[in-house]
């Protein structure tokens, strides 16, 4: 396709630069497909091959209609989990299955979503794999004894699972700060949380840490996953997120299986070999599953 724009809330015009501060995954996207960003309301001047969109989550009355006039195709991409838009009043859940279906095709964050939105009437639905551009940084090989985890304590980021796990060796507990962190977070002793970063700030600080911890329920574009097989840091999470089986596959445990996801880390922290072989795996895949070139074949295979 000559010409893709993203559509989005944000008010970002044009094309980012490879080494972009808040690279997070959907400018990764953009990077890998050349392609531009909107803010929905304003349409570029000339031909678009394709308009893909990112719903808002707060205010998801998009008019697809508008799109058609000066997209040649229009794909929306998934925001959040597949389910998320059951939060919405009772028409806005209605309008947007419509939006959903009335689309050229959609864009999903895994293959366990493909399912759920062909349930809901959608015909063409194709995955678009989480992509990190690490412009000028460097895989980590200094590690502490560190455990991170992958988020706070609210039920969308599963932080008091990860938490519980955590605990189970004697390593210092390290955490990020999210959105949705709570103030009373700080009352908890044996955490220390990072300050608020960008995303090549934050892509750094990983890179210190021995084993990640992400039991996460809420299962979306997976990219804490993700970032830690990019430094070789074994992370334990919940199945049915692609970062998490393809790059951490013997480290995947069933929703709410916390007895497994204890023996798990206990063993990543006692056996040196197996801590090595999780280790190694993971950069393994990250090369075989989201390395530019991986992504760019997956993305070429998807859509022809």
């Amino acid at each position: 396709m000559d010409r893709i724009v993203f559509f989005s809330e944000s008010q970002l015009q044009g094309k980012v630069p490879r080494d972009f501060e808040n690279a997070r995954t959907e400018f990764g996207w953009s990077i890998m497909l050349d392609a531009e960003w909107c803010p929905i309301g304003h349409i570029p001047k000339g031909k678009i091959d394709l308009g893909i969109i990112i719903v808002p989550k707060n205010n998801p009355n998009i008019n697809i209609e508008e799109f058609k006039k000066h997209c040649d195709k229009v794909a929306i991409m998934q925001e959040g989990p597949h389910w998320y838009f059951q939060d919405y009043p009772i028409p806005h859940q209605f309008n947007f299955v419509n939006l959903l279906v009335d689309a050229d095709w959609v864009y999903c964050h895994n293959e366990s979503d493909i399912k759920y939105y062909k349930g809901i009437g959608c015909k063409d639905v194709r995955v678009m794999r989480s992509m990190m551009v690490p412009e000028g940084l460097e895989a980590s090989s200094n590690k502490s004894n560190g455990t991170i985890i992958g988020g706070n304590f609210v039920q969308w980021y599963g932080g008091f699972d990860s938490y519980v796990v955590a605990r189970e060796i004697p390593h210092p507990i390290v955490a990020p700060s999210m959105g949705r962190k709570q103030q009373d977070e700080n009352l908890i002793e044996d955490i220390t949380y990072l300050p608020y970063m960008n995303w090549r700030e934050w892509i750094k600080a990983l890179g210190n840490y021995r084993i990640g911890v992400h039991l996460m329920r809420t299962h979306a574009a997976g990219t804490f996953n993700m970032n830690c097989a990019f430094h070789g840091i074994p992370c334990i999470g919940y199945k049915g997120l692609d970062t998490q089986e393809l790059l951490h596959k013997e480290l995947s445990v069933d929703i709410g299986d916390l007895r497994k996801a204890k023996k798990l880390i206990r063993q990543l922290n006692d056996d040196k070999s197996f801590y090595n072989d999780m280790s190694s795996l993971s950069k393994e895949r990250f090369e075989q599953h989201y390395s530019e070139e991986a992504w760019l074949k997956h993305w070429r295979k998807q859509n022809g």
